[in-house]
C-alpha cells in the first residue's frame, strides 16, 4: 500500500502536478498565467535581439548615458501612465475593478478573475511590473528607430519631469498656508 502511495507521488510530481503545490498563494499567484507571460516576454525580447543583431547596423555596442536617462524617465513615466492613470483605465478594465482615486490622475483598482486573466491584471496594474516591458521597447526602438524613439522617450521624460515640478509647486504652496 505504501508502494502505491509513493508511486503516485512520484506520478504526480513528474507531471508537474505537486511541483507547485507547496507554493502558497491559491488564486493571488496565478503561476501558470505568470509563465505565460514570462514566455511571452522571453520569446519576444528574444526574437528582438535576435532580429537587431542581424540588422544592417547590428546591435550597439553600449547605450550611451543620455540615452540610458532618458529611457529610465520614460520608462518611469510610461509604466505609471499604463499601470495607474484614469484615462488608461479602458485598458485595464477587463481585468480589473475600480476601488478608489489614488493621487493626482491616478486610480486604484483591484485585479478580478482567476488564471491569465488575473495574471494580466497583475502586470497591468504594477508599474513595477510593466517597467521591463516598456524598457525593452523602448530600449528596442533606440536600435530601430533611434530619431522617432528619441522623440517618444523625450515626450514621456518631460512630463516625468513636469511631474516633478507640479508636486514641488504643491509642496510650496503647502508650505505657505
Amino acid at each position: 500500500m505504501a508502494e502505491q502511495e509513493n508511486k503516485q507521488s512520484i506520478e504526480k510530481q513528474q507531471s508537474g502536478v505537486e511541483i507547485f503545490a507547496g507554493y502558497k498563494g491559491g488564486d493571488e499567484m496565478p503561476l501558470a498565467g505568470y509563465a505565460t507571460l514570462l514566455g511571452i516576454y522571453n520569446a519576444a525580447f528574444l526574437a528582438l535581439l535576435l532580429a537587431a543583431q542581424n540588422s544592417e547596423d547590428g546591435l550597439p555596442e553600449r547605450i550611451n548615458f543620455a540615452d540610458l536617462l532618458l529611457l529610465g524617465a520614460a520608462t518611469h513615466k510610461l509604466s505609471r501612465i499604463i499601470a495607474k492613470d484614469r484615462v488608461t483605465a479602458p485598458l485595464r478594465a477587463p481585468f480589473t475593478e475600480y476601488v478608489k482615486p489614488a493621487g493626482e490622475s491616478e486610480i486604484k483598482e483591484k485585479v478580478r478573475g482567476t488564471g491569465m486573466r488575473r495574471a494580466v491584471g497583475d502586470l497591468l496594474t504594477c508599474p513595477f511590473c510593466m517597467s521591463p516591458w516598456v524598457a525593452a521597447g523602448l530600449a528596442f526602438g533606440f536600435v530601430f528607430k533611434p530619431r522617432a524613439t528619441r522623440i517618444v522617450a523625450g515626450i514621456f521624460t518631460g512630463a516625468t519631469l513636469a511631474d516633478f515640478l507640479h508636486h514641488a509647486a504643491d509642496a510650496v504652496k503647502e508650505k505657505d498656508k
